[in-house]
């Protein structure tokens, strides 16, 4: 099963996601897909691991989610727009690679026995990126949330802490 959950920064993405879990298992799974590049980021992500607790499960990984033994757990992805960026970067910057690897994994994950609550950001409500490479990374990021969300069996738009059910 496909949880999608997507919203602006701090909309409450997260929050939702891992009470979502709780709900769903007493022994969640945090997937987290950041690598960490400067000291503000580095507090960002201790923010994140303080709000869980001992039930939880981390891991950390770059690519190759599927790998992890997830097989009849719950996990919480964290977050397609970073997990994204290690495709980006991999692929130098190149969108349609990029997105084959992407849609590639998360086709790998629905072929596992689990449940998968996956959270991303909507970057294209915003203002246009200034730069070439960030307007091709917007939408190499709305092509992966567009493909999330249709093989999600639940999505979830995410304003001000409050969901919005999209598809039930």
């Amino acid at each position: 099963m496909l949880i999608y959950v997507s919203g602006g920064v701090r909309s409450g993405k997260s929050a939702w996601a891992q009470q979502r879990a709780k709900e769903l298992t007493a022994q969640p799974v945090y997937i987290a897909t950041a690598k960490i590049w400067d000291e503000d980021f580095r507090m960002r992500v201790q923010r994140h691991q303080d709000e869980r607790g001992p039930e939880w499960t981390t891991f950390e990984a770059y690519r190759d989610l599927h790998l992890l033994p997830l097989k009849g757990r719950i996990a919480v992805i964290d977050c397609v727009t970073l997990w994204l960026t290690n495709f980006f970067m991999d692929h130098e910057n190149n969108i349609d690679l990029s997105l084959a690897d992407f849609k590639k994994e998360i086709d790998q994950l629905c072929s596992i026995d689990a449940t998968f609550i996956i959270i991303s950001n909507e970057l294209g409500m915003g203002m246009h990126a200034d730069t070439e490479i960030g307007r091709k990374f917007a939408d190499l990021q709305g092509w992966a949330n567009q493909y999330v969300a249709a093989r999600a069996e639940e999505a979830v738009f995410m304003v001000s802490g409050l969901p919005l059910h999209l598809k039930k």
